[in-house]
């Protein structure tokens, strides 16, 4: 797994002006190098045909590609990877069906579901918030802001936990300096970056002042 990719990365979304493709491409043109494809509720046939236009994408930029939720989907146009969600296929058995070539990251909420991970099949990366509301994501858990990514890096510290955590959930440009302080390996967002006024340019912005506050 490329680490400094996981630092930034971004999560299909679309609106108005941009389709699933569009937001993956201005992300990629922006300097992103890790995408993950999350379409909720949309029929299998497209899906597979968007996942793969945005594999193509990402292969021709170097960047890492990530399918939210579909395993199988996951293997069968190789992507890099799967991210899980807690009400997805246990990990075990991604890890069964893909091998450990391929990346699984997990959702968590809190460091209890960081400590019942660590009980049986470990992911690669976690993916840990909401950070604050966001309208891009359905059923959300209550929302964590800097003080509860602050308690999980320190818990995290103490137990010796080492797989990466990278923040997520309505997430902005100004938040980033504080949540990069905290300890967490990344960041991942969607909306903020596709409703900017020019996408690119935000993910760019976005880019440096991650690598800037890099610790």
């Amino acid at each position: 797994m490329k680490s400094d990719n996981l630092c930034l990365q971004f999560i299909t979304h679309h609106n108005d002006r941009y389709t699933y493709v569009d937001s993956a491409r201005m992300a990629l043109e922006g300097g992103c190098r890790w995408v993950q494809l999350r379409m909720k509720g949309v029929d299998a046939e497209l899906l597979e045909a968007t996942a793969i236009e945005v594999q193509a994408l990402c292969r021709s930029y170097g960047a890492t590609f990530i399918i939210d939720d579909d395993v199988m989907l996951a293997k069968r146009i190789e992507a890099d990877g799967v991210h899980l969600g807690k009400e997805d296929m246990p990990i075990a058995e991604a890890r069964e069906i893909l091998g450990n070539e391929y990346i699984i990251g997990a959702t968590v909420n809190s460091f209890d579901d960081i400590v019942s991970h660590m009980r049986g099949a470990r992911p690669d990366y976690f993916g840990c918030g909401p950070y604050r509301f966001t309208t891009t994501k359905k059923r959300l858990a209550p929302t964590l802001g800097i003080e509860g990514y602050l308690n999980i890096m320190e818990q995290m510290r103490s137990e010796g936990i080492a797989i990466p955590l990278v923040a997520i959930g309505g997430i902005t440009k100004g938040d980033i300096p504080d949540l990069m302080a905290s300890g967490v390996s990344g960041i991942a967002l969607s909306g903020s970056v596709l409703n900017a006024r020019c996408p690119e340019e935000e993910m760019r912005e976005i880019k440096n002042l991650i690598a800037y506050n890099k610790q």
